[in-house]
């Protein structure tokens, strides 16, 4: 079975702005045979951003994530140690630190990793971009 971890903007048009999801995306997420997971990392990130005024939401994090994540019917991934640890391994490639933990996140489990962010590309990990 084939692990893609969701990056937070593809989890968030995914919800809100579809028609903002690429082809190849929308594709995957048809896809049965493909186990998606949602890191604890985005949800944080997402109140994170939500609080700094930098990501306009329909209400408070706190209020929907929680529904929406269960929902969704993506597997929900807690932060892990490990993960943690692999951050110091890491190349200084990405500045943002969410994206380092969702890199240091599909490295330590095996995934690929659902994004359009290109940086993430840079790192030793396969994304839905090289494919």
């Amino acid at each position: 079975m084939r692990h893609l971890l969701i990056d937070t903007h593809i989890f968030l048009w995914s919800q809100f702005n579809l028609e903002k999801l690429p082809a190849k995306i929308v594709s995957l997420l048809k896809d049965s045979s493909i186990c998606w997971h949602l890191s604890q990392v985005s949800v944080w990130e997402i109140q994170v951003k939500y609080d700094l005024k930098k990501l306009p939401l329909p209400a408070p994090p706190q209020t929907f994530m929680d529904q929406l994540v269960k929902e969704s019917g993506i597997h929900f991934q807690e932060i892990q140690n490990k993960a943690i640890f692999m951050l110091g391994k890491l190349p200084q490639i990405h500045r943002d630190p969410f994206d380092r933990l969702l890199v240091a996140t599909a490295l330590v489990n095996g995934w690929e990793i659902a994004t359009v962010d290109t940086i993430l590309s840079e790192y030793p990990i396969q994304t839905t971009l090289d494919q």
